[in-house]
């Protein structure tokens, strides 16, 4: 079996740390960003009480009745902000729902009217008063964080540390807070039906606060699955199919899945909290030429960022 690198990093040794310091974290999240596609990252920025207090108000909304969730399912959004029911997400590839619902938050722009007017605004949840504001500061703090890692990994690519600044400043991130919902009776769903089937991430790169309980899996490069565990509150990162699309492949997007639990464990309920760092939808993801040459010849038609996210949600069933 080949060796799995998913180092853990301390994003404060890139912020703060020395140039050789900053240049080893760099090096290394590059490395596993070629090889598995995944990192667990330290220190970054996030307390065990904001992360507590997100996964209180997380639980509080999925708990309230279908019929009230169900009247912050907003047509025509595709899912991007407020409630999607269960049945409503396909893996691509695949014809059964994925078994979980989900709450998405998305970008606030303080200083771009025109950029604003573009995005929908977010949904208020009437019944938790805390939920907004609680979700919005995990989404800047997870969207400064992701600021950090993407300035590493231009290093690595011989770019200017600051090449993605511009490009994900009010990008279309999400925040997508998930429940993979109980299964009182295992023998009524169809036999393929799993909490989330094997996928690559739209985005650039994902943020992940941890999860109530393990279940994630990546497809390693000797096609095996690989359990993906992370410490406490540390943060798994993984790259997405943006991310790929611009490196020609150079940085791997890779394929990973939510298992179901043991069957005696399929009653109890799986939250966890996804950060989708997604650029601007003009963002250019033709190809670096640098990534590009006699041994790794161009993959990908050129598309922007925007032209690409439309049509990897029509593929997930979220756009018609």
């Amino acid at each position: 079996m080949s060796t799995v690198n998913i180092p853990r990093l301390d994003l404060n040794t890139y912020i703060n740390g020395s140039a050789d310091e900053r240049k080893q974290f760099s090096n290394d999240i590059g490395k596993a960003f070629n090889e598995t596609g995944f990192v667990t990252i330290t220190n970054h920025g996030l307390s065990k009480e904001l992360i507590d207090r997100l996964y209180n108000q997380v639980k509080t909304l999925f708990a309230l009745p279908d019929a009230v969730k169900q009247q912050y399912e907003i047509p025509g959004l595709a899912g991007q902000r407020g409630y999607t029911g269960k049945g409503k997400e396909t893996a691509k590839g695949f014809k059964t729902p994925d078994l979980k619902e989900f709450w998405q938050i998305g970008q606030t722009v303080t200083d771009d009217e025109v950029l604003k007017a573009q995005y929908p605004d977010n949904v208020t949840v009437n019944e938790l008063p805390e939920f907004n504001p609680t979700t919005i500061e995990v989404y800047k703090k997870l969207e400064a964080a992701g600021k950090h890692l993407l300035r590493a990994i231009a290093v690595y690519l011989e770019l200017p540390e600051n090449y993605f600044d511009d490009k994900v400043h009010n990008g279309n991130s999400i925040l997508r807070t998930l429940h993979y919902f109980p299964i009182t009776d295992p023998d009524s769903v169809p036999d393929d039906a799993v909490r989330a089937g094997a996928h690559e991430d739209i985005n650039l790169i994902t943020l992940l606060i941890g999860a109530s309980a393990d279940g994630l899996e990546l497809l390693t490069r000797d096609n095996t699955w690989f359990p993906v565990k992370a410490y406490g509150e540390d943060l798994v990162v993984n790259v997405g199919d943006m991310l790929q699309r611009l490196t020609n492949n150079k940085l791997k997007s890779t394929t990973h899945r939510v298992v179901n639990p043991p069957r005696e464990l399929m009653k109890f309920s799986r939250f966890s909290v996804p950060f989708f760092l997604h650029p601007k939808s003009n963002m250019d993801l033709t190809s670096l030429d640098s990534c590009i040459d006699e041994q790794h010849p161009k993959l990908y038609t050129d598309i922007t960022a925007g032209e690409y996210l439309d049509e990897r949600l029509r593929e997930i069933g979220l756009k018609m």
